[in-house]
């Protein structure tokens, strides 16, 4: 069973010695990341409720932060791609939000992944 996070960041380039100049002061470069899903009904599995809003970050700050230290340099913007699951990670998932939709305050699994993820779920096969 897998599942991922998968987010694009922008990042800063810092020097890290006052004898190192970057010129620009900065660089910008795109980097997609992807953090692990835990397996639902386990500790972290909500991160796509508590983090995500209908497919976005809901607060721009605190996935900054978030970013940060996954990546360890500074993150001036990151935003959400996709949800990766396989087959049974996303069997998983449902059946974990179905035991308690008055979490979600949602009267259907499907309202749930639509007013957290919205349409950005994709299952893959196990290869890929």
């Amino acid at each position: 069973m897998n599942g991922r996070y998968v987010f694009k960041a922008r990042v800063r380039l810092e020097a890290a010695a006052e004898a190192v100049t970057l010129e620009p002061e900065s660089a910008e470069t795109t980097v997609t990341l992807s953090r692990e899903a835990p397996e639902p009904g386990t500790e972290g599995w909500l991160f796509f409720r508590d983090t995500l809003w209908r497919g976005e970050v809901g607060e721009a700050d605190y996935a900054r932060t978030l970013a940060e230290e996954w990546l360890e340099v500074p993150v001036e913007a990151v935003s959400f791609r996709e949800l990766q699951v396989d087959e049974a990670y996303f069997a998983a998932l449902k059946a974990a939000i179905a035991d308690d939709l008055e979490a979600f305050n949602a009267e259907t699994v499907s309202a749930v992944l639509s007013k957290y993820l919205g349409s950005s779920i994709r299952v893959v096969d196990g290869g890929e």
